[in-house]
C-alpha cells in the first residue's frame, strides 16, 4: 500500500508540473495565433482523443506529463499561423512561457504555503505572515541561483545533482500534505530556472537562439540550427544519465 502511494505522488507532482509547463506553451501559443496541432497529457498510447478546430486533444496511458506539437515548430512551414512564420517577440514568448508558468506556480505555491505555517505556528497576523513570506521566498531564490552560478564555477561537486530519480525518492518520503506541497512548489521553481538556462534544448537555449536571430536579423542556417540541437540534445542526455546514475547510487 506504501509503495501505491508513494508511486501516485512521483506521478502526480512529475506529471502535474510538467503539464502546467507544456500548458504555458500551449496558452500563449493561442494567444498568438501559433496553430497548435496537438495537446497531448501524457505519454505512450493513446487512451482518449478530440479534434477541435485546428488542435487533437490527447490523453495518453503514462500520466507523467505532456507535450504540444506547434505547427512549424520542428521544421519550417508556410502555413497560416506557423511558430516559424511568427515574429520574433511572439516566438521568444512561447518558448519561454512553460517555464514561466512553472516558476510563477511555485512562488505563489510557497508564498501560500508559509503565510499558512507562520500563522498557525508563529502569530494570526497576516500582515507580519506575507512579510516573512516574501522573505522567506527571496532567500530559496537567492540559494537557487547561487547553487546555479556555483555550479558553474565549480564550487558544487557534480555529484551533488539531483535529477527525476532523485526527487522521486524525496517525495516518496513526505509525509503529511505540507511538506508535498513544499517539495511541489520548489521542485516547480527549480524546473523554471533549470528550463531558462542558455542551453538548447532547453527553453533557455530555444530563446537564446531566437536572441541570435534578432541580433543578426536573420535566422540561422537551418543545418547549423539542426547540428548545435543535435549536440545539445546528446549532452542533456549524457548529463541525464549521468545525474541519473548518482541518484541510483545515493538510494543503494
Amino acid at each position: 500500500m506504501g509503495f501505491i502511494i508513494a508511486a501516485i505522488k512521483i506521478i502526480f507532482l512529475l506529471g502535474f508540473l510538467i503539464i502546467i509547463h507544456e500548458g504555458g506553451h500551449f496558452i500563449v501559443a493561442k494567444l498568438c495565433k501559433v496553430r497548435v496541432n496537438e495537446f497531448s497529457i501524457g505519454f505512450g498510447p493513446k487512451i482518449w482523443s478530440k479534434q477541435m478546430k485546428e488542435t487533437r486533444y490527447e490523453l495518453r496511458l503514462i500520466p507523467c506529463g505532456g507535450f504540444v506539437n506547434m505547427e512549424g515548430e520542428e521544421e519550417h512551414s508556410d502555413k497560416e499561423g506557423s511558430f516559424s512564420k511568427a515574429s520574433i517577440p511572439k516566438r521568444f514568448a512561447i518558448i519561454v512561457a512553460g517555464a514561466i508558468v512553472n516558476i510563477i506556480f511555485g512562488l505563489i505555491t510557497y508564498m501560500i504555503l508559509i503565510i499558512v505555517r507562520y500563522m498557525i505556528a508563529i502569530e494570526p497576523n497576516f500582515i507580519n505572515a506575507i512579510s516573512y513570506s516574501f522573505n522567506s521566498t527571496g532567500m530559496l531564490i537567492y540559494a537557487m541561483f547561487d547553487s546555479i552560478v556555483k555550479l558553474f564555477l565549480g564550487n558544487v561537486s557534480m555529484n551533488d545533482l539531483m535529477g527525476p530519480v532523485g526527487i522521486s525518492q524525496m517525495v516518496s518520503k513526505t509525509s503529511g500534505a505540507s511538506q508535498f506541497i513544499y517539495l511541489l512548489s520548489v521542485v516547480s521553481i527549480s524546473l523554471g530556472i533549470t528550463n531558462l538556462l542558455p542551453f538548447v534544448p532547453l527553453d533557455g537555449g530555444k530563446a537564446l537562439l531566437v536572441i541570435i536571430e534578432a541580433i543578426r536579423r536573420k535566422p540561422l542556417n537551418q543545418e547549423t540550427e539542426l547540428k548545435i540541437q543535435s549536440l545539445g540534445f546528446f549532452i542533456l542526455i549524457v548529463f541525464s544519465v549521468f545525474v541519473a546514475y548518482n541518484d541510483i547510487l545515493r538510494i543503494l
